[in-house]
């Protein structure tokens, strides 16, 4: 699929959350799509360590199996966002963030809702899909909306990290040491690299990137990496990824959200069948109807692991476009 792609950097509105960094982002459609004003615009959010581009195998093929569907089902845009530390965002916001350690989801979703908010996005229908860190971040986005105004069509969670805050505390010793050892493990990750290619090949060769899908790796090295005098490294610098894992208020808040909003927006999430990051406890208390969160649909991606975006992003497509087919078309094309 021939995606047509531009490239966007937009200003965080400051809040006080956040000191208004940029936010980068690019907008991809195929063909004329983007007149399709009927058809779906989607919004993508990353996991940590991640950025926006290791999307676009699953964008393509996104669009090549909705393109055969009926006007309303059709994609009209997509779009990806990098994280303010993370990807492009990293690099454009390298010397603030140098005093800066982390940079939280709730800085993150201000500068989602108001490009949500803003007029690009109006009469656009909206499906907004986030991988982990990113679930949290789409769901912090709700939250200033009354819940009969909140402007998506649907809400898709990939693999959220999101927990309650009772159940976290109910395992903490547990969560902690999943924390701390994704903070080491971090921590001491290589990050420099003589050129892409002896990149492309150490990744290919080592675990955990040798399971991922060749697309995915090839996007790390190509725009994950950036030049320097003496090679390359990574885009997002160690120690602003090892900060965003303890950060966990915005995961527990996001619970609270899914909760407040479920009946009014549907929520589908999506797993992979390979449960190697988030306990089936916390997979199952996101879809427990007993304590209130009631989900559109609750699906699971075959010989996907948490990272199931990098690991299967054509059988992920095929799983987001399932629910994209049950998106009820707005009044004035339900018939189209």
């Amino acid at each position: 699929m021939n995606l047509q792609v531009n490239h966007f950097v937009f200003d965080s509105p400051p809040s006080s959350e956040g000191t208004g960094l940029k936010i980068t982002a690019k907008c991809y459609t195929v063909g004329d799509s983007a007149r399709n004003v009927a058809g779906l615009t989607l919004l993508f959010t990353h996991c940590i360590g991640s950025h926006k581009e290791q999307w676009e195998p699953t964008i393509s093929r996104l669009f090549e199996i909705q393109e055969k569907k009926g006007v309303a089902h059709r994609l009209c845009e997509a779009w990806s966002f990098d994280w303010q530390s993370h990807g492009d965002a990293a690099v454009l916001n390298h010397e603030a963030l140098s005093t800066q350690r982390g940079v939280s989801i709730y800085e993150w979703a201000p500068a989602l809702t108001a490009f949500v908010q803003s007029p690009r996005m109006r009469g656009h229908r909206i499906v907004a899909l986030g991988h982990s860190a990113g679930a949290g971040a789409i769901m912090l986005t709700t939250r200033v909306f009354p819940v009969s105004q909140i402007p998506y069509a649907a809400v898709l969670l990939i693999e959220p990290t999101i927990v309650t805050r009772e159940l976290f505390n109910t395992h903490k010793d547990d969560r902690m040491a999943a924390m701390n050892f994704a903070v080491n493990a971090t921590s001491v990750r290589r990050d420099k690299w003589v050129s892409r290619d002896a990149a492309f090949e150490w990744f290919g060769s080592r675990y955990p990137w040798n399971t991922w899908d060749p697309r995915v790796v090839r996007s790390l090295t190509e725009y994950g990496l950036q030049d320097t005098p003496s090679g390359v490294t990574l885009k997002c610098d160690r120690k602003q990824e090892a900060a965003s894992y303890p950060d966990t208020e915005g995961y527990f808040e996001s619970a609270i959200l899914i909760r407040r909003v479920c009946h009014a927006l549907p929520i589908h999430i999506i797993w992979g069948d390979g449960n190697d990051l988030v306990p089936e406890f916390i997979q199952e208390s996101l879809s427990d109807e007993s304590e209130g969160r009631v989900v559109a649909s609750v699906s699971k991606v075959e010989g996907a692991g948490h990272m199931i975006v990098q690991e299967q992003p054509d059988r992920l497509a095929q799983t987001v476009c399932d629910v994209l087919d049950t998106i009820v078309p707005s009044p004035a094309f339900s018939k189209l």
